[in-house]
C-alpha cells in the first residue's frame, strides 16, 4: 500500500501546529530533536505528518519514544511512519491506534523486537 493511502489526512507543519496549539517553530524543533517525524509529499514537496499522530489535541502519548526505538532499529522517518500506520499481527492492529488507546508501552515493546 502506498504511504499516502495509510493516513486519513496529512497535515503540514503549520496545520499540525494549529491542531496541537503550538507554534510551527516548536513543531520543527520536535522534528530536529527526532521526537516527531515528517515525510515529504506532493510536488513541490511539503513536509507532512499523518493526522493519526494527533489525539485529543496533542501529539500521541509515547510517540517520541516509539520513534526513538524505531530510529535505533535503523528505520528511516518514512519507514517509521509506514510501520506505525500499518496493521501489525503482533498487536493486532495498527500501532498508532494502540497508542491512541493508551497502549504505547505495548507498541514500544513490539518496536524494540524489530532491532533484533
Amino acid at each position: 500500500m502506498e504511504l499516502d493511502d495509510l493516513s486519513a489526512e496529512w497535515l503540514s507543519v503549520p496545520e499540525l501546529a494549529d491542531r496541537i496549539g503550538e507554534s510551527a517553530s516548536r513543531v520543527r524543533e520536535l522534528v530536529r530533536q527526532r521526537r516527531l517525524v515528517v515525510v515529504e509529499r506532493g510536488n513541490p514537496p511539503v513536509k507532512c505528518i499523518p493526522v493519526e499522530f494527533v489525539h485529543d489535541g496533542a501529539l500521541l502519548k509515547g510517540l517520541a519514544g516509539a520513534l526513538t526505538v524505531l530510529a535505533d532499529a535503523g528505520y528511516s522517518p518514512v519507514e517509521s511512519v509506514r510501520w506505525l500506520l500499518t496493521e501489525s499481527p503482533a498487536l493486532p492492529g495498527r500501532p498508532v491506534d494502540f497508542m491512541a488507546a493508551g497502549r504505547d508501552t505495548a507498541v514500544k515493546r513490539v518496536a524494540m523486537a524489530l532491532a533484533f
